[in-house]
C-alpha cells in the first residue's frame, strides 16, 4: 500500500494523527545535533560526553524511520527530515571522497600504546605509508630505541620529549618541550613538544601533544585534567610566532567537544573522512588529530591497525592557495 494512502488505525487515527511521540523524538534528535553546545556540562559533563560521540547520534534516524514505517505515521516521517538535514549539514561533507594527491606534505599521527608488544612491526607499518612527518605518543624507554632505529634511514631528523616524539624528513630547529601538565600531575609527566621544521614551503611550527585521558564513570564524564591541558596547549599555539602551524596529537576527544575549544578555535581540522581512530578493535571516535593553522588539511584517513589500541591517522596538508 502506498504510504500516502495509509488509512486510519483501529483507534480511528489518520497517518497524520498517529506517531506524534516518534515525531517528537525526531525533533529532539535534531535539537541535540544542532544545539549540542547548549547541553550543560555542570552535571557529569554530559555536554562533552555527547559531543565526543556526536556523529553516532545519527543512528537514531534509521531507527526512528523504521518505527515510523511500522506505525505508518506521515507526521513522524516528515519530522525525520529535520534531523536528517542537520546531520547531513554537520557531517555529510565527511562522506565525500577526497583527492589524496592534492597536498604538499603528508603527516602521520599515532598513539603507539605503551603496551604495544610489536614496536618494530608498528614502525615498519608507519614507514610504508611514506609520510613526511611522524608524531608518536606513549613512547616507553624500552620501545623508543626500536622506533629510533627503524625510522632513522627514512627520517634523519627527530626529537623526543618524555613520551612523545617527532620524526621528520626535513631539518628541525628551535626544539623545546611544551608544558601542558595540569595542576596535580607529577613533574615526570612530559607529553608536549614544539619544533620548527624547515620545509621547501618555508619554516613551519609543529606541535606534538598527548592530552590526559578521560573516563566515563557512573557520575559522568571525567575530563577536568584534559580540559586544563587543552587550555595550556591552546595558549602555547596562540603565542606561536610562526604563521604556519601543524598540530599532531592524541587529544582524547573529538573536535566537537567543547573541552578542546582552546585548541580547535585556532586550528583547521577540516578534511574529508571520519577517520575514527579509537578503539582500534571497533573505531567509534577520532581522538587522534592532525590540525593546521594557515594551511589546509585536504584529507584525513586511518591506516591499518598496528599493535596499538589506536589506529594511525594520516592527512594531506597543503600550503597556499
Amino acid at each position: 500500500m502506498d504510504w500516502w494512502r495509509w488509512g486510519k488505525d483501529a483507534r480511528g487515527r489518520s497517518p497524520w494523527a498517529r506517531g506524534r511521540v516518534l515525531a517528537l523524538l525526531a525533533v529532539l534528535t535534531a535539537g541535540l545535533l544542532a544545539f549540542h553546545a547548549a547541553v550543560p556540562n555542570t552535571v557529569g559533563r554530559l555536554g562533552s560526553l555527547l559531543e565526543a560521540f556526536l556523529p553516532w547520534l545519527g543512528l537514531a534516524i534509521p531507527v526512528l524511520l523504521g518505527l515510523a514505517l511500522l506505525r505508518r505515521s506521515v507526521t513522524a516521517l516528515v519530522a525525520l527530515l529535520l534531523p536528517a538535514a542537520v546531520w547531513a549539514d554537520l557531517f555529510g561533507g565527511l562522506l565525500l571522497a577526497g583527492d589524496r594527491g592534492a597536498h604538499d606534505i603528508m603527516a602521520l599521527q599515532h598513539n603507539v600504546s605503551d603496551e604495544n608488544i610489536d614496536p618494530a612491526g608498528t614502525a615498519v607499518a608507519l614507514i610504508e605509508s611514506a609520510p613526511d612527518l611522524v608524531a608518536l605518543e606513549e613512547l616507553t624507554p624500552s620501545a623508543l630505541p626500536v622506533y629510533e632505529t627503524a625510522l632513522a634511514s627514512d627520517y634523519p631528523y627527530h626529537v623526543v620529549e618524555g613520551s612523545v616524539g617527532l620524526w621528520s624528513r626535513y631539518p628541525l630547529a628551535e626544539v623545546r618541550p611544551m608544558d601542558i601538565r595540569p595542576e596535580g600531575i607529577g613533574e615526570g609527566w612530559r607529553r608536549g613538544l614544539r619544533s620548527s621544521v624547515r620545509t621547501p614551503w618555508g619554516e613551519i611550527a609543529v606541535y606534538v601533544a598527548h592530552l590526559p585521558s578521560v573516563r566515563v564513570r557512573l557520575n559522568g564524564f571525567s575530563s577536568g585534567w584534559r580540559d586544563e591541558s587543552a587550555g595550556l596547549l591552546g595558549a602555547a599555539i596562540a603565542a606561536e610566532k610562526l604563521d604556519r602551524v601543524i598540530l599532531l596529537g592524541d587529544l582524547n576527544s573529538t573536535v566537537d567537544d567543547r573541552g578542546l575549544v582552546p585548541v580547535t578555535s585556532q586550528m583547521n581540522s577540516a578534511g574529508r573522512g571520519f577517520a575514527f581512530s579509537w578503539p582500534a578493535a571497533f573505531p567509534a571516535s577520532r581522538i587522534d588529530h592532525i590540525m593546521t593553522r594557515s594551511a589546509t588539511v585536504t584529507d584525513v584517513w586511518t591506516l591499518p591497525a598496528t599493535g596499538s589500541d589506536h589506529l594511525p591517522i594520516a592527512a594531506g596538508i597543503k600550503f597556499g592557495p
